[in-house]
């Protein structure tokens, strides 16, 4: 099903597409190639809408929060809003700190994506990055793919090419709360596991040290479930830093975390290709949100596969570099049961 989803100021049509399979389904954006919705069903059979997202498009441009958005080309943050390739060093906007944050200003998910097929269970959406976009060099042509498949799977698939050597880092920055969206008080009380077995701590400028520091002994050790909320206020120095989790963790295995929700019965588990994961606590959420719904700090967690941010600058971590004329192709599932 296609239905409209506003009208843009420079006088463009978004719209709505909603495809399903089984017991879920789904509503992306043709603006910013986004994830609106997401319908689970809980332990009883009753479907909840477990995304965070913006009645339409007007919501979307107007947003802070990244709310289900398709982030690239380079997601995360990048030092100095710079990096080398080649030899040759490319500048991206300074949008946060001096530094360069989901390769904005001129974000990919603040753009009109075209949907290159469409059928009722997945969408494909298309993007053409000229040379120099965001500072990137090479003209890429990207695609992302949003399927429900059987056993309650909903996969995201990033494709792309590039005429130059490029940086592809793409990423997913969905806010999930598996109780339902509208449940903004319930979602630090979810369970979450992470099997990474060390982290980057950060700057206090949201960069990363360059340390691998070891998650044994720390609140930032998810090896066994617990309550977001268990140790998120603690007196250590890479949560005082961020004002709460906002971290990478090593992809160790798959899945490579699990969210849940007592509640509900709804679990969702992530399995990945990238080496990292993202785990972002809506610590800054500021965003009014569907059906009235305000979506204040701690509203919904993301998890965001990724390379891990900054690696440009430490060339002994896994790198987003993708030669001149070869298929980049990455794909990270979500995997619901209930």
């Amino acid at each position: 099903m296609k239905e409209y989803f506003g009208t843009l100021p420079s006088g463009e049509i978004t719209n709505l597409y909603t495809i399903s399979c089984g017991k879920m389904s789904a509503a992306v954006s043709d603006y910013g190639a986004t994830l609106v919705r997401l319908f689970v069903p809980d332990r009883d059979g009753v479907p909840a809408d477990v995304v965070l997202g913006c009645d339409d498009c007007l919501g979307y441009l107007a947003g802070k929060s990244c709310l289900g958005a398709t982030v690239g080309r380079n997601a995360n943050r990048l030092k100095d809003a710079a990096f080398v390739l080649d030899g040759k060093t490319y500048r991206l906007g300074d949008n946060e700190n001096g530094n360069n944050l989901h390769s904005g200003p001129d974000y990919f998910f603040k753009r009109l994506w075209t949907v290159v097929s469409h059928t009722g269970s997945a969408i494909t959406l298309e993007l053409n990055s000229p040379h120099g976009d965001q500072g990137f060099p090479g003209n890429a042509l990207i695609r992302v793919t949003y399927a429900l498949e059987q056993g309650g799977r909903l996969r995201i698939a990033y494709d792309a090419v590039c005429d130059r050597d490029t940086v592809f880092n793409m990423t997913n920055h969905s806010y999930f709360n598996l109780a339902g969206h509208e449940k903004t008080e319930t979602a630090m009380d979810q369970i979450l596991s992470i099997p990474g077995r060390f982290f980057n701590p950060d700057d206090d400028k949201n960069i990363p040290t360059g340390e691998l520091r070891s998650v044994e002994g720390t609140p930032m050790d998810f090896r066994t479930p617990k309550p977001i909320s268990r140790d998120i206020g603690m007196d250590y120095e890479p949560l005082r830093l961020q004002g709460g989790y906002d971290h990478n963790w090593e992809v160790f295995c798959n899945p490579c975390a699990i969210l849940s929700d007592p509640v509900s019965g709804r679990t969702m588990a992530v399995h990945t290709d990238c080496p990292g994961i993202q785990f972002y606590a809506g610590n800054f959420l500021d965003d009014q949100g569907k059906d009235g719904v305000y979506y204040g700090k701690r509203a919904g967690v993301a998890l965001e596969t990724q390379y891990y941010p900054d690696c440009l600058h430490h060339p002994d971590w896994p790198q987003p570099i993708t030669p001149a004329g070869e298929r980049y192709h990455s794909e990270t599932t979500y995997q619901f049961t209930w």
